[in-house]
């Protein structure tokens, strides 16, 4: 793949669809752009997670072959710092450490990275056979991940200054998440009362408030859905996600214990282009274009796109 220099290029503004009649349009905050900028990727990378921390830097797994690829959200350059296993990357997030955790796809695994030198310091094999480790989350003492295949969460508890565990636990899911055929369980992110999770399910487009026990409970979102909903990011009690095939970020107001929720609106772009996962980093959200409706070569191009938070 490419190993060019990547720039940063200003697009036009964010269109958006307001969903309910109260619901403020997303626009800017004061002083602020409102165009999104893109970040280019490796050509032929197929981007499908993204992590960002405290520092202005933006970290994609390909679904090729699970490299990882830091770019600066400052200057748009960028590089490979892990070379992958050979299977993908799918969902990341980043500890207050400097550890960056990666969910492997149908590779059924978990892999913990430093962040600043892409060195792997811990690989767990989740399942074996078929199975597809779609994100993780690090709440409540632990790094969770979704396993679209399979009925089953699994949890890396961290030990004593986050220490990583020999072995994951497996967290059947019960209740009201019920996998059928399709992509089940994807997006994870924490409740706002940080008691327990909130899974998407992508095929049926419903959200579930899941117990640290795997139990489900379906989020009322009044009759709305969010269908092929993909990466959660959750900002106090509002709950962002991404939409992939729709090309929109969708934004809903949860009750605390995140068992009721409202859509407020729904965000789209011209610079989308199937955006899975999200991260925030200033005012801005960044999102990965995945591109799944356009055949993948090695020459395809991909990019990442920031736009003010709705």
């Amino acid at each position: 793949m490419s190993r060019r220099i990547f720039a940063i290029a200003a697009l036009t503004a964010l269109a958006v669809t307001a969903t309910a009649p109260a619901a403020p349009a997303s626009a800017a905050p004061a002083g602020y752009g409102s165009e999104p900028v893109v970040l280019a990727l490796p050509d032929g990378f197929q981007p499908e997670g993204i992590a960002i921390g405290k520092l202005p830097y933006a970290y994609f797994g390909s679904r090729v072959d699970g490299d990882i690829y830091r770019v600066s959200l400052r200057t748009g350059k960028g590089k490979v710092i892990s070379e992958g296993p050979g299977t993908p990357s799918l969902g990341l997030k980043l500890d207050g450490r400097g550890r960056l955790f990666v969910a492997g796809g149908s590779g059924g695994n978990a892999r913990v990275l430093n962040a600043a030198t892409g060195s792997v310091l811990k690989t767990y094999q989740l399942q074996t056979g078929a199975a597809f480790i779609n994100d993780v989350v690090l709440t409540g003492g632990a790094a969770w991940y979704t396993d679209s295949a399979n009925p089953v969460l699994f949890k890396l508890p961290l030990g004593r200054h986050g220490k990583l565990p020999a072995e994951p636990v497996r967290v059947p899911i019960t209740g009201d998440l019920v996998y059928t055929t399709g992509n089940n369980a994807n997006g994870i992110t924490a409740t706002p009362d940080g008691r327990g999770l909130i899974v998407v399910q992508s095929n049926t487009g419903k959200l579930f408030n899941t117990s640290y026990a795997g139990r489900t409970t379906e989020i009322d979102l009044g009759g709305d859905n969010v269908l092929n909903g993909d990466g959660l990011w959750l900002r106090g009690s509002t709950l962002y996600v991404v939409q992939n095939r729709d090309n929109v970020i969708t934004t809903i107001k949860l009750n605390n214990r995140a068992t009721e929720g409202t859509v407020l609106s729904r965000t789209t772009s011209p610079a989308f282009d199937v955006p899975t996962t999200i991260a925030e980093y200033g005012k801005r959200f960044y999102l990965p274009n995945a591109r799944f409706t356009t055949p993948p070569t090695p020459t395809t191009p991909y990019t990442a796109v920031g736009v003010p938070r709705p």
